[in-house]
């Protein structure tokens, strides 16, 4: 086999992994150079996402949402159920066999489509090529015409809170507790705090959420992440806002926490402690010094709208580079580089990449929040609907939150659409599709929705734009 490549690419997560796939449908003769170990010790495809990030977080969130149901939903469906009790084993052993699924299944699409892949740590070296240091310590060195940097990201540590696997963990190490925790402190509101503490929380732990930030979920719109709020304090999570932790400290009785907020210093003693702050680009050891490769301040590589970056054959893509850090977003500049290196129109729109939350309700959005708006004294107006007056949300007894759309007030294109509430995971697809093809309040408004589903929500928040909603007063 031949040592040189097309394409290489460093990272087999979800940017590396598309790029490679896409590479190769073109033509390109592609390899993958990853060294992510799975559970069981063995090679795994597919990076934090697919091993202890998107998908396996998922898994528990379904799974804990089915406990939760039982006693907090099913009875007002007239169903009943006694003494319902979760077998741990059974609860992470689905969640590890989901990704050993889709480990699996990238693996089986490299061989599908002729990707060759290295197993261990790959480091850029000057002229395109690429040194492969392995788990034992052996050394390779293979070549390309162009090599793609996706290296992915890490989560950050905290000086104070370092992680230690058993009292101190990581988003990793919440996926694998193997018995309910009673109290669980997690540090950070953000979309991995709430998602973690949320499966926990509905398997009956005690969860307290520290958040060092004044505001709840500041990158949603405002009205979004009020209803949110509301309904997670419903839910027994614990939310301290403008509560900045100092001190962690492991004894005999659990993890004490020392923070301050606007009272004051306070301290809070818990069984486990995730640490949910935050990622950082994961970029140790990933460049030789004489590569030309640049990386700024937050030791993300530097790279131009196209994601090159600025030496010759050199791109990178995914959590790695600026941007957010969202597996969709990594897909979609994976595949655009294949393009671009194929000489094709490679395309990514920053501007419509969707967010979501995966918690219960779930909260997803696309576009400006109506903050960003006021603060760039661009004219807008703003319809709502609340899930409370859909038939559907109501008689699946998940009538909570609503659909916030922000259009031009001149042009009435839409700006943003921001959601909580039942499935909104999905319903926020449409709301990009039709921001993609710049597409207006109006247009939506003149859609025929299917009743009833939830997605007359959307329907009726266009409508209500123009203060023309029919199942609401405008």
């Amino acid at each position: 086999m031949s040592d040189k490549f097309d394409v290489i690419v460093i990272g087999g997560g979800p940017a590396g992994y598309h790029a490679a796939i896409r590479a190769a449908q073109l033509g390109l003769k592609s390899a993958v150079v990853d060294a992510f170990v799975g559970k069981d010790g063995k090679a795994a495809l597919g990076g934090t996402c697919l091993n202890v990030g998107c998908i396996p977080s998922k898994a528990l969130l379904d799974s804990s949402k089915q406990f939760f149901n039982l006693s907090h939903n099913l009875p007002a469906h007239g169903i009943s159920v006694e003494n319902a009790k979760v077998d741990m084993a059974t609860f992470i052993g689905r969640k590890d066999k989901i990704v050993k699924q889709f480990t699996g299944g990238v693996d089986q699409l490299f061989k599908a489509n002729k990707i060759v892949s290295f197993f261990g740590k790959g480091k850029l070296l000057k002229g395109n090529e690429v040194e492969i240091t392995g788990n034992d310590g052996k050394k390779q060195t293979i070549s390309a015409t162009n090599v793609i940097l996706a290296s992915g990201s890490v989560p950050i540590e905290l000086p104070f809170a370092k992680f230690d696997g058993k009292n101190i963990i990581d988003n990793a190490g919440a996926l694998d507790i193997n018995a309910v925790p009673k109290r669980l402190g997690v540090i950070g509101a953000g979309v991995i705090g709430l998602e973690l503490g949320s499966v926990w929380n509905r398997l009956g732990a005690q969860v307290t959420i520290l958040e060092a930030l004044p505001d709840f979920l500041g990158t949603a719109d405002a009205d979004i992440a009020k209803v949110a709020q509301r309904e997670f304090k419903k839910q027994g999570l614990e939310i301290k806002l403008g509560a900045k932790l100092s001190k962690a400290e492991v004894k005999k009785d659990g993890v004490h926490l020392t923070y301050s907020d606007k009272e004051g210093e306070q301290t809070l003693v818990v069984d486990k402690l995730l640490v949910a702050v935050g990622r950082r680009a994961y970029t140790d050891g990933l460049l030789a010094d004489d590569t030309g490769v640049k990386l700024d301040e937050r030791g993300r590589i530097i790279v131009d709208e196209h994601c090159h970056t600025g030496v010759d054959g050199v791109w990178a893509v995914g959590d790695a580079v600026r941007g957010p850090m969202l597996a969709h977003k990594g897909f979609e500049e994976g595949m655009a580089v294949a393009e671009w290196i194929a000489g094709k129109a490679g395309h990514v729109n920053y501007d419509t990449i969707p967010w979501v939350i995966y918690t219960e309700p779930e909260i997803a959005w696309a576009g400006k929040t109506e903050k960003e708006l006021k603060d760039a004294g661009i004219p807008y107006k703003v319809g709502s609907f609340p899930f409370a007056a859909i038939g559907r949300a109501v008689a699946m007894n998940e009538a909570i939150g609503q659909v916030k759309m922000l259009a031009h007030a001149e042009t009435d294109r839409i700006l943003g659409v921001h959601m909580v509430g039942p499935g909104v995971s999905e319903l926020i697809a449409e709301c990009v599709v039709a921001m993609e093809f710049k597409g207006s309040s109006e247009d939506l408004a003149r859609i025929v929705h299917a009743h009833p589903t939830l997605s007359e929500a959307v329907h009726e928040a266009a409508l209500a734009v123009d203060k023309r909603a029919i199942h609401k007063g405008n």
